[in-house]
């Protein structure tokens, strides 16, 4: 497939002005392909030659102002447009699609529960070509007018309102001016909760067999929904570009969520069967926020090349969460992000895959290179700088270039230039400047603070590894005074503001030096932080009985980078986890802490030797959390840490007699998603079989079920259950999206090293030609779950080094594999320092 490079792009945007597309799509035609028909009306601005892009089954007819065209002439994706004239034209394609599994395109899914049918789009970058025809570039938008045939009793959802004209057919309202990957479509018998909020239909939808789940949860979605939606309109002057507000919450979807114009898709993950934290909750409540913000910045005005997709994500992930912050019950939605969203970014910038935040243009000279930049910069780093923009310039004048920019580029688009120029009409500060160190530039900045004192007064000084400027807030702690039973308390003294590195000493006359000094608190800048000796000791001591949860958490990040830096031994990470954790009241503090605590520390950056002794202080940790819970107040703490026992189990009578009990002693009750997990470690433990997942998955047919038994199957520590589950993903291309990262999660595990060793070798081959059949999708799951993580071993990493200078590599995996072995060599760096 020829894949659209960015000379290609400003070429035909010089030639071409789109003005609309009748798209109408058949889906009533067999469970492999549909029918397409697309007739395009645009205008030659000269006389020249140019395509038009299309993945068809077959094309069956192609016109060109009434002239039919040769169908032969198709060539991979591209049907050649030769000598037009200046002046306007219109193209009529009439082909057969194919239906997708893997989450791109027109993904089709039948439902397990109850086998009913769901059809929806996922039409990014170059996936609109999967189902119709197009001039597939964002700076091309167009007007889109669809209509579309199915089953009598479904629903069809789309950009605009959807009208249902009789004998299955819809119509659906003309969008305005928007790109070509904007445009969505969902279609099934959808169960659906509708309402109106200022004067506009708004809907979520689900499958049916997720009927009472949506239901129970309605009434938080909506508000979340209606909340978010006010506040927006309180911060853009722009009102809301589109008709309707739908959100569909789709199955097998690849991303958290996509923010079509009207119709927003989302994980139907975030449709929870199963008890979840108010966390988790407030996850999918930023996922909306999120994706509600790209209305503005995205789809009203949009990037005219994908090197600036970066600006799309970072504006809406830290739009997302500030308003969160300020139109909900979530106020603290920073601390998660500190702990859960940040280290992504931390992570992602000190691999060699790091990117600016905001691309050189020649970085990303075609689409197949623009994909590899949904990472932890685009997001993670991007919204922090944001949010270090906004510290920097105040949030008035911030907001006032941003209507700005959307007054001047609205149903267009625009590029970081038009972005940096806009907030700059609203500042005497230099944005450009303040743009080129911080979005032009990569790696992560280091500040280490010194304090002196002397004569009854102290100072701090903060040295800077790196080049960026930044406006930090210092918190100066002391110890309480109290009687209080666990780690000693701390209060602040003072907060104050630094600009590192022009203003970066503060003297301070209120006596001795505090206790415990934090460059960085509230978490405002984008940095690696090291606290001074005498901090760091009393952070090791009192962690927990520090007053913010958001200071708590750039101390926890620091002690993370210190692990993966080498500079903190895990054992002391896992420590000071079990000494503070029992007493830490954020929640997203705790699963943070503990998710790396498992996933990385006791499986990876642990030796075998020592991996029992930090299983069982993760154990001991995850009992004392549920010994704090036994009185019912604080359900969402006493799952997390059911959950993380399980996952550190390494025996199996406990868990076991919770299966068989279906309850948990003194709670919770177990729901799936318990059950399913309890199950996947025993499969590990080699403590059940085929017969009881076999019964497990009769009691749970779900969509759900079926990953869950995927998954421990895959995790049965036999040579006959591993080659199964091996020739699944490598061999036999039938398995979805989802399916195929169940089976992949389930195959490699820390404790079966012996048994798979033999597969390691194997993986990079078969993980090549594997993403050179199935695509994208397939070669990013395949890196991220199917890769062997818990082989830390210079074997591995010398057939990884060997794998990524194979030229049959697609980009989306050799980026996974990249990132992959760079993880690995940390590990190993890891373990070597200790």
């Amino acid at each position: 497939m020829s894949v659209l490079t960015r000379n290609e792009a400003q070429t035909r945007a010089q030639l071409l002005d789109v003005h609309r597309y009748t798209i109408d799509l058949d889906l009533t035609t067999g469970e492999d392909t549909f029918d397409s028909r697309t007739v395009i009306q645009f205008t030659a601005l000269a006389a020249g030659d140019t395509f038009v892009e299309l993945k068809p089954a077959t094309l069956r007819s192609i016109s060109l102002d009434g002239h039919p065209l040769d169908p032969a002439d198709l060539t991979e994706n591209r049907y050649p447009l030769t000598a037009l004239t200046a002046g306007p034209h219109e193209l009529r394609i009439d082909a057969t699609m194919r239906y997708s599994r893997t989450g791109e395109g027109m993904h089709r899914f039948t439902d397990p529960t109850d086998g009913e049918t769901y059809l929806y789009t996922q039409l990014f970058m170059e996936d609109v070509q999967r189902v119709f025809a197009a001039f597939d570039q964002p700076d091309l938008k167009s007007v889109f007018g669809l209509t579309v045939t199915a089953p009598e009793d479904w629903t069809v959802l789309g950009n605009g309102i959807a009208e249902h004209t009789g004998n299955g057919r819809w119509t659906i309202a003309p969008t305005p001016l928007i790109s070509t990957y904007l445009v969505a479509v969902a279609a099934g018998p959808w169960h659906s909760v509708t309402t109106q909020h200022a004067g506009l239909p708004f809907g979520i939808h689900c499958r049916r067999s997720l009927a009472p789940h949506l239901d129970a949860d309605a009434d938080e979605i909506l508000d979340i929904t209606r909340a978010c939606f006010d506040r927006y309109h309180e911060k853009f002057d722009e009102p809301y570009p589109f008709d309707s507000y739908d959100q569909a919450f789709v199955p097998e979807f690849n991303a958290g969520a996509m923010e079509n114009p009207g119709l927003v898709t989302f994980r139907d993950e975030f449709i929870y069967r199963s008890a979840v934290t108010d966390t988790e909750r407030q996850t999918r409540a930023m996922v909306i926020a999120h994706e509600m913000a790209h209305m503005w910045f995205g789809d009203l005005v949009t990037l005219a090349w994908w090197d600036d997709i970066w600006l799309n994500e970072s504006f809406a992930e830290y739009m997302g969460y500030q308003t969160l912050t300020e139109a909900t019950r979530f106020t603290d939605t920073w601390v998660d992000f500190g702990v859960a969203r940040k280290g992504w970014g931390y992570d992602a910038d000190q691999r060699p895959s790091t990117h600016p935040v905001a691309p050189d243009p020649a970085a990303v000279p075609d689409t197949a290179s623009a994909m590899l930049n949904f990472d932890g910069i685009s997001y993670a780093k991007g919204a922090s700088a944001l949010r270090q923009l906004v510290t920097w310039l105040g949030e008035k004048d911030f907001l006032t270039g941003i209507n700005t920019h959307f007054a001047r580029h609205k149903f267009a688009n625009a590029t970081l230039a038009d972005f940096i120029d806009n907030l700059a009409s609203a500042t005497d500060r230099n944005v450009h400047a303040w743009a080129d160190q911080w979005l032009r530039t990569t790696g992560v900045d280091t500040l280490t603070p010194h304090i002196d004192e002397s004569d009854g007064a102290w100072s701090i000084t903060v040295d800077q590894h790196g080049h960026r400027p930044h406006r930090i807030a210092v918190g100066a702690y002391d110890h309480a005074i109290d009687t209080q039973p666990g780690p000693d308390r701390l209060i602040l003294r003072d907060r104050f503001e630094l600009d590192v590195p022009h203003n970066n000493t503060a003297k301070h006359h209120t006596g001795r030096r505090p206790a415990l000094v934090v460059p960085n608190d509230n978490d405002l800048t984008y940095a690696k932080v090291r606290l001074d000796p005498e901090s760091w000791n009393t952070a090791l001591h009192t962690l927990s009985g520090i007053p913010d949860a958001l200071t708590r958490a750039v101390i926890w990040n620091t002690a993370r980078d210190m692990v993966r830096d080498g500079e903190l031994h895990p054992t002391t990470y896992l420590r000071t986890a079990r000494t503070h954790l029992p007493h830490e009241t954020d929640l997203a503090l705790v699963q943070g802490v503990l998710t790396f605590a498992d996933t990385q520390i006791t499986r990876r950056y642990t030796t075998p030797d020592n991996r029992p002794a930090a299983h069982a202080t993760l154990t001991d940790l995850c009992r004392d959390l549920i010994r704090r819970t036994e009185d019912g107040t604080n359900p969402g703490l006493r799952l997390t840490a059911v959950r993380h026992l399980i996952d550190a189990a390494t025996q199996p009578d406990t868990i076991q007699d919770w299966l068989t009990n279906g309850s948990v002693p003194g709670g919770p009750e177990l729901d799936p998603e318990l059950r399913w997990r309890i199950l996947t470690r025993l499969a590990v433990l080699g403590a059940t079989d085929e017969t009881a997942i076999a019964t497990e998955l009769e009691h749970d047919p779900s969509a759900t079920g079926q990953e869950g038994a995927a998954r421990c199957r895959a995790a049965l520590p036999t040579p006959e259950a591993k080659a199964a589950a091996w020739h699944s993903l490598f061999n036999d291309d039938t398995l979805s999206n989802y399916l195929f990262s169940a089976t992949a999660q389930g195959f490699w595990q820390p404790e079966q090293a012996d048994l798979v060793h033999t597969y390691v070798p194997r993986y990079y081959p078969e993980a090549t030609a594997l993403a050179a059949r199935r695509g994208p999708a397939i070669a990013e799951a395949a890196g991220r779950y199917a890769f062997p993580h818990y082989a830390i071993d210079t074997d591995n990493l010398h057939h990884g080094e060997q794998a990524l200078n194979d030229p049959t590599l697609i980009p989306a995996l050799h980026r996974k594999l990249t990132d992959q072995i760079d993880d690995l060599r940390r590990a190993l760096a890891v373990r070597n320092a200790h």
